[in-house]
């Protein structure tokens, strides 16, 4: 392999690395989505491994939680043994795995907390209980909306939802 090649991957996969620590996502794992996005086709756990110098169980773990993401998929090889991975490539249905896992993983717990803190309280009275509730509500309000974001993302196609998404960026 071209060494400016080797390099610049060796970049990638440490900066989708350090990306996914900020994502809530462990660093390997993240390592491990990145090396698979960009191999040209599947690769086993050895090679996983071997590439990015981690231990099988360490691969293993990460490999499980990637297919559970629906990030990865295995493949197999004709008249070979091993499991072999590939990451989804189309950059949009990773965004709409991530963006469902992390609604489910993050979002969820969070608005049903809220929900349990405000049902708590609702009926007590005097102004701390009526701010803490008011403030409960609205974060209450504003993760629903949230959730119901991710909702359409996560169902989304991108010819739909992509033009829009751009307007309001730009």
């Amino acid at each position: 392999m071209n060494s400016e090649l080797r390099q610049a991957r060796e970049s990638f996969i440490a900066q989708w690395g350090a990306m996914g620590t900020a994502w809530g996502i462990n660093k390997t794992m993240a390592q491990i989505h990145a090396l698979l996005m960009i191999a040209p086709g599947p690769v086993n756990t050895d090679e996983v491994m071997e590439q990015l110098g981690i231990s099988r169980g360490n691969a293993n773990t990460n490999l499980r939680e990637l297919v559970n993401w629906g990030l990865v998929r295995t493949v197999f090889q004709k008249g070979d043994r091993k499991d072999y991975f590939e990451s989804e490539k189309d950059v949009w249905k990773m965004f709409c795995c991530i963006a469902r896992e992390r609604k489910r993983r993050e979002v969820e717990p969070v608005l049903n907390a809220l929900g349990q803190c405000a049902e708590k309280t609702a009926k007590l009275k005097g102004a701390e209980a009526e701010t803490f509730n008011k403030t409960v509500g609205d974060l209450h309000d504003f993760v629903g909306m949230v959730a119901g974001a991710l909702d359409r993302i996560g169902r989304s196609e991108q010819s739909a939802v992509m033009p829009a998404l751009m307007k309001l960026l730009s």
